[in-house]
């Protein structure tokens, strides 16, 4: 009778294990298998935040089948108190395995609202803006010009969200002058940026911030990035470049920049600077001279005086031999590329062609021509 009953006991702790192994495997599977998401969503986690919400939420929105299964399996995983806060962007199909990996984590937002401070040429932009899931594209909700318009409440609103991110964005062609009175106006970071970094060492980029992150740290990230770019781009230099020095590259790149806004033209307005420094003739630049005056504090907003086209000063390329003394902006990747490898050409003038870019010409007399077309374009505009 004990030998029956102990077998009967056996077999069944036998089937209970092999059913105990078949639920853990479906489970298993489950768990890494595709998810019933449909449309891609934003998943907010909040700070402080459960597996328990977080996991309600999931099968709210039809990310997951259960949430009790998402809860058991986080508890499985040993990752049900590692919860990180943030806006998460959960794509359509995703399993258990990779949303929880997404939440616990860490790291950036990856959707959510985003506060860009756009710095320009002219003036800084602040630019609240949401990525839509399903089309993968931001949507723009406000903007304004930061110091001369008032911000806007859904501004105000999201600045102290916790899970709102924030980006400053610097254009190609800013002085570091701009750059530093941008970040002492941008009030989510924090302490004095200390000395202002040499003209053209900030590399034009996209940079992610945090509330209260030092302005001091934030300089020295755009110096290190300009730093790498400058390198890369010095040991990529062709045999034909004018410059000399990672220095001189670096002063030629910044007035490329300065001269042209069309990527196509970077390697044609290189070439003529090249041309002229390797026959010594005078650059003859305007964002030079213009440099000279405002020594990159902000901007000239008229068109340059006779007079300051015949001052001497270390930066009138009109009037000095060779390159300036220093640059006169930073440039980005493109210009620091093209300034070592410009194009072949017998290019020795360019003037604006009315359309947003140059005509260039090899002889006077053909530049001539060039700018009598654009000074007639010039007087139409004016006479309209």
């Amino acid at each position: 009778m004990w030998r029956s009953l102990a077998s009967n006991m056996m077999t069944v702790l036998v089937v209970v294990l092999f059913l105990l192994g078949g639920v853990i495997l479906w489970g298993k599977s489950k768990y890494t298998a595709e998810g019933p998401l449909e449309t891609a969503i934003c998943l907010q986690v909040r700070p402080g935040s459960n597996m328990t919400r977080v996991s309600a939420d999931l099968e709210g929105q039809g990310a997951v089948t259960s949430g009790m299964m998402f809860r058991l399996s986080a508890k499985y995983a040993e990752k049900s108190n590692q919860l990180k806060a943030g806006s998460f962007l959960v794509r359509p199909g995703s399993s258990m395995e990779g949303i929880l990996e997404q939440i616990t984590q860490g790291g950036a937002s990856t959707c959510g609202t985003e506060v860009v401070y756009r710095v320009g040429v002219t003036r800084v932009r602040a630019e609240v803006r949401e990525l839509d899931p399903a089309s993968g594209k931001f949507v723009e909700r406000a903007e304004f010009e930061l110091g001369v318009d008032e911000a806007p409440a859904i501004f105000t609103e999201l600045k102290v969200a916790a899970d709102t991110r924030f980006r400053v964005a610097l254009a190609e062609g800013v002085t570091s002058w701009q750059v530093v009175n941008a970040l002492q106006n941008i009030d989510v970071l924090s302490g004095d940026p200390g000395e202002r970094p040499a003209e053209g060492m900030l590399a034009p980029d996209s940079y992610e911030i945090i509330s209260g992150q030092p302005r001091a740290d934030v300089l020295a990230q755009m110096q290190d990035r300009q730093e790498l770019l400058i390198g890369a781009a010095w040991e990529n230099r062709s045999a034909d470049a004018a410059v000399q020095t990672p220095e001189e590259m670096l002063i030629l790149a910044s007035i490329i920049e300065k001269e042209t806004a069309v990527a196509r033209e970077r390697g044609q307005v290189a070439s003529v600077f090249t041309n002229r420094l390797n026959r010594g003739m005078r650059l003859q630049t305007d964002p030079t001279v213009i440099y000279g005056v405002t020594k990159g504090e902000g901007v000239l907003g008229r068109g340059l005086r006779q007079s300051e086209l015949r001052k001497v000063t270390p930066w009138n390329t009109y009037v000095i031999e060779g390159l300036p003394p220093t640059p006169i902006a930073n440039p980005g990747q493109a210009s620091l590329l093209a300034a070592v490898n410009p194009d072949e050409t017998d290019y020795l003038f360019f003037v604006a062609d009315g359309t947003g870019g140059h005509a260039f010409a090899e002889t006077l007399q053909e530049h001539n021509r060039n700018v009598a077309k654009w000074r007639q374009i010039e007087a139409e505009r004016n006479n309209n």
